[in-house]
């Protein structure tokens, strides 16, 4: 085999194996902390990538704008989908 393919290969290899590891660790830490998922954080997110996928598919690529901008609208589904576990702060007067 030629070095050109060995190193690259060796690289890809170490990490699989360390995210891997990492994906075995969260598994194990979720378990024992469970938390709910904040679909109203996730909503806002998809709020903040519609305009970051703007200015990219402006400015450096509009493939990658496209995505961010699909990306956003996901999210924003995600999060209305779920609406119903939302956690609404009032503020007491």
């Amino acid at each position: 085999m030629d070095s050109w393919i060995i190193v690259p290969s060796i690289i890809v290899l170490i990490g699989v194996i360390v995210g891997l590891i990492v994906f075995y660790v969260m598994r194990i830490k979720k378990k024992d902390n469970e938390k709910e998922t904040d679909y109203q954080a996730i909503f806002s997110v998809g709020f903040i990538w519609i305009p970051v996928g703007v200015v990219f598919m402006v400015t450096i690529n509009p493939g990658l704008g496209v995505a961010l901008m699909a990306l956003g609208i996901v999210y924003i589904a995600i999060g209305l989908a779920h609406k119903d576990t939302w956690k609404i702060h009032k503020k007491d007067h």
